[in-house]
């Protein structure tokens, strides 16, 4: 059975429909979505997890563990090529698990 779209408005303005009951509206998202920068590459429910969670430098991202950005809810398995690859042009890298 095919999910039931229902009409949005945000309180910007913008109509949008969605069958799920994600708040978010995608042209707020679009409109918000950084031009460059690490979370430029990222999708919007990844970067709305780093953002809600304060991390919006490399170096604050540095300073976590890769298991611990993987907790986060909107942060995928492919998500973490790109925060490597980010994280290594600065010369930086996830912290380290202590053994």
């Amino acid at each position: 059975m095919a999910s039931v779209k229902t009409l949005r408005i945000c309180d910007q303005g913008h109509r949008y429909y969605k069958s799920s009951d994600c708040p978010t509206c995608p042209t707020c998202e679009q409109e918000r979505k950084p031009t460059s920068g690490f979370l430029a590459v990222l999708s919007a429910p990844a970067r709305r997890a780093l953002e809600h969670a304060g991390i919006t430098t490399l170096t604050e991202l540095a300073s976590y563990l890769e298991k611990e950005i993987l907790q986060l809810h909107g942060i995928g398995p492919s998500s973490l090529p790109k925060l490597r690859a980010a994280l290594e042009e600065e010369g930086l890298s996830f912290k380290m698990e202590d053994f």
